[in-house]
Order: C-alpha cells, then structure tokens, then sequence
C-alpha cells in the first residue's frame, strides 16, 4: 500500500499540454472532490476550505477573464506569450478553483485566542493540502494539471461570475485535462543536508 501511495506521489507532475478530451465521468471528479474535502485534515478541524468546479463554458468564461484582466496589466508587447498560456490552460477539461473561507477562520480566531495568531497560516497549509490530495487524485484518474495563481488579480471578478460568498478567498486555481504532452525530466536537489536521522 505505501508503495501504491509513493508511486502516485511521483506521478504528480506539472502537466501543462492537456486537452478537453473527457477522463471518467463528471460524478467521478466530483465525488473525487467530495471525497478531498472530507478527508484532508485541517487545523482543529476547522474545515475552512471550499472548492469550485468549473466544467464546460464554465471553465472557458474562467479563462477568457483571466485572459482579459492580465490584458491590462501586461505590455502589449509582451502580451502575446501570455494570452498562449491563457489558451493553454483554457485547452483543458475542467478547472479547480481553492478558496478558504475567512468567516471561519475569524471564529476560530476568536474562539481559540491563544492562536489566533496561527490560524491564517494553518489555513493556507491545509489548502496546500487540499490542492496535493486534489492534483494527486485527478492524475491517477488520467489528468494532467497544473497549479496557478493568478489571484488576487481575479478575485473580485471570479466571486461575482460565480456569486460567490465575499468570506472565501481564492488561493490557487488548478485547469486539468487530458494530457497531450508528458511532463519534461525533473532534477532533484541532493537529499544530503535535507534529511536527517537520529538513531
């Protein structure tokens, strides 16, 4: 089992070729997504992740946004590396968008005062969390993904397409799809002098 686990460990990679060929079923990523959020861990059992899904024009209109928004921050000159990239990500499936609710973290906050301090920390590890469970998961059902963060240029947009709650805060966006290319060899630091074992 624990070799089963590594093996998908190493086999999340940054996979930027992907298609809107479909992998699965649409339930499929769904309950993938349902499962992550139930059982991700989270500081106290704060549970102050939430998730969007966006399939179909909704994952396109997500991209045309953030295509339009970094239209006006890029010079013209420049812009046309990345409107590829915006085409890249649009080429894919689907989009997971991260969000933590920040109502809940304030209560723990408040309800835990000796760390409230941490809270804003914890919250933002346990999202990490949820994006490696979530990136993970859809490469063992067939899909490439990539983690970006083209917040908080889009946040405001995104929360009023989406009619979102103003308390969550976007934190990553992940587009996913079929992969058309595999990821390039990746280099590894040596493990001497970042591991240590004391016996």
């Amino acid at each position: 089992m624990a070799k089963d686990f590594l093996e998908a460990v190493k086999s999340r990679r940054s996979i930027y070729g992907i298609s809107k060929e479909q992998v699965g079923t649409d339930n499929e990523l769904k309950h993938l997504i349902e499962e992550a959020l139930l059982h991700t861990p989270s500081a106290f059992n704060s549970q102050s992740a939430r998730i969007v899904l966006l399939l179909g024009e909704q994952h396109d209109k997500l991209w045309e946004i953030t295509t339009e928004t970094l239209r006006a921050v890029v010079p013209a000159d420049q812009f046309s590396s990345t409107e590829e990239k915006m085409g890249a990500f649009k080429a894919g499936y689907g989009t997971v968008l991260f969000f933590e609710d920040q109502s809940v973290i304030q209560g723990m906050q408040q309800q835990y005062v000796t760390y409230q301090d941490r809270f804003p920390t914890w919250s933002e590890q346990s999202s990490g969390m949820h994006q490696y469970v979530i990136w993970t998961a859809l490469r063992l059902q067939g899909y490439g993904a990539s983690l970006q963060h083209y917040n908080p240029l889009i946040d405001e947009q995104v929360s009023a397409e989406w009619d979102l709650p103003e308390t969550w805060k976007l934190i990553a966006q992940m587009p996913f799809g079929k992969p058309t290319a595999e990821p390039g060899d990746k280099s590894f630091q040596s493990l001497e002098g970042r591991f240590k074992v004391f016996e």
